[in-house]
């Protein structure tokens, strides 16, 4: 009994002697700045960079010189440390937050059937591509706040998707899962979003949703900066060019457009530099502002969206911006 012990054990030292020493003899050396990258990065492995793990993301940056930005769930300061151990300089990319390009909730949105299937809307659009009356619809039955690995994505009572902007990272995860295509990825700063994808016609668009781009073009004609055109039946948003004005919130007349939580800039004449040319009341589109010829003029709180067309055209320089109203670009005001 005792030989056989002590056989087993003398078998056992001699393996992990061997392993010891291919371990070392065989060892791949490792820069400890993927080690550091890595350590950087959130650890969660949602593929949005490009690879299957931060591990093989931290590798790519450190031994295939991939850019420290890569990583799009993480920040600027996150960004700017990796490429601060790398020793490079970090070119910011501008982050995106996710939309979803729906209002229609079960309050507002016709529907076809009752669906009593996998609250899934993967398993929904297999029925009839789901129940609601629009084919282009958000479902709502939170495939996207699966995925989400920043728990960014909520299901509003309504039925409806909603996106936490404070918590999305852009990483873009809901956009791929999503079967209708309904999310859409838009620059951060800019507030201002269309939020419908239909492509039907209005008056089809009417029977089916209460708030669906019905192809007015009310939101094309008040645009003062030619950010806003039509593909087909549908208004698209030209984020580039938007100045997030709100003209297009306040006229719409399905209350399609919508802006994230941005107040409403208000504006003032001075009294002791405004000359009275009447420039300002001439260009202001939505007529708030009055006054006779080469007297002060006056900015109705009331109307006043906050364009600010009035302060690029003011040869004075009289008007400036005072401190914002409470209401926000997300009400919608006739």
């Amino acid at each position: 009994m005792l030989i056989a012990i002590f056989c087993l054990s003398g078998l056992g030292l001699l393996a992990s002697l061997g392993l010891g020493f291919v371990a070392k003899r065989f060892a791949v050396e490792v820069d400890p700045r993927v080690e550091a990258v890595e350590r950087l990065l959130h650890g969660i492995n949602c593929g949005a960079c490009g690879y299957p793990s931060c591990s093989q993301f931290a590798r790519a940056v450190v031994e295939q010189g991939v850019s420290a930005v890569g990583c799009v769930a993480c920040g600027e300061d996150t960004a700017m440390a990796i490429a601060e151990v790398m020793g490079v300089e970090a070119v910011l990319a501008e982050k995106k937050v996710a939309v979803v390009l729906c209002k229609g909730g079960r309050g507002e949105s016709a529907t076809k059937f009752s669906y009593r299937g996998v609250e899934d809307c993967k398993a929904a659009v297999i029925v009839s591509g789901g129940d609601k009356a629009c084919p282009y619809g958000c479902l709502g039955l939170g495939t996207c706040k699966r995925v989400c690995p920043f728990d960014a994505v909520v299901i509003s009572e309504n039925g409806l998707t909603v996106i936490d902007t404070e918590r999305c990272t852009g990483c873009g995860i809901c956009v791929k899962e999503c079967p209708k295509g309904v999310i859409q990825l838009v620059p951060a700063g800019k507030e201002v979003s269309i939020l419908c994808h239909s492509t039907e016609k209005g008056a089809e668009v009417r029977k089916k949703c209460e708030v669906g781009c019905i192809a007015c073009e009310t939101c094309v004609r008040v645009c003062p900066f030619d950010a806003i055109f039509m593909e087909g039946s549908l208004a698209v948003l030209d984020h580039e060019r938007c100045r997030v004005c709100g003209l297009c919130i306040v006229r719409c007349p399905t209350h399609t457009i919508e802006g994230r939580d941005r107040v409403f800039p208000r504006v003032e004449i001075m009294a002791d530099t405004c000359s009275g040319c009447g420039i300002c009341s001439m260009i202001c589109p939505v007529n708030a502002i009055e006054g006779e010829k080469k007297e002060v003029h006056q900015v109705s709180g009331e109307r006043c969206v906050g364009c600010l067309l009035c302060i690029d055209r003011c040869p004075k320089e009289a008007i400036r911006i005072k401190a914002p109203a409470d209401s926000t670009l997300g009400v919608a005001s006739q």
